[in-house]
């Protein structure tokens, strides 16, 4: 009757081990898997200051034609352009 019960507490036993195995398995990967999306939203939420901030520069019309300028080599009618090379 000993056996039989000791048979079962171990067998129990055995089954809650393996349980709390796969649980802390799953943490595991869940933790992992939480730091990446942690950096990529990081990195995004830099990304996305970036981006503000090269609208904020691009709303003023003065920056926004002195990069139309610089890009395109735009003149205002009657303005002469001189290229300097290297």
């Amino acid at each position: 009757m000993k056996t039989a019960i000791i048979v079962i507490l171990v067998i129990i036993l055995s089954a809650i081990s393996v349980q709390i195995y796969f649980v802390f398995n799953e943490r595991n990967e869940l933790k992992e898997k939480f730091l990446t999306l942690s950096a990529k939203a990081q990195t995004l939420d830099e990304e996305n200051e970036k981006i503000k901030s090269e609208i904020e520069y691009f709303s003023r019309p003065q920056n926004l034609e002195k990069e139309f300028r610089s890009k395109f080599n735009y003149k205002k009618p009657g303005e002469k352009m001189i290229i300097i090379t290297p």
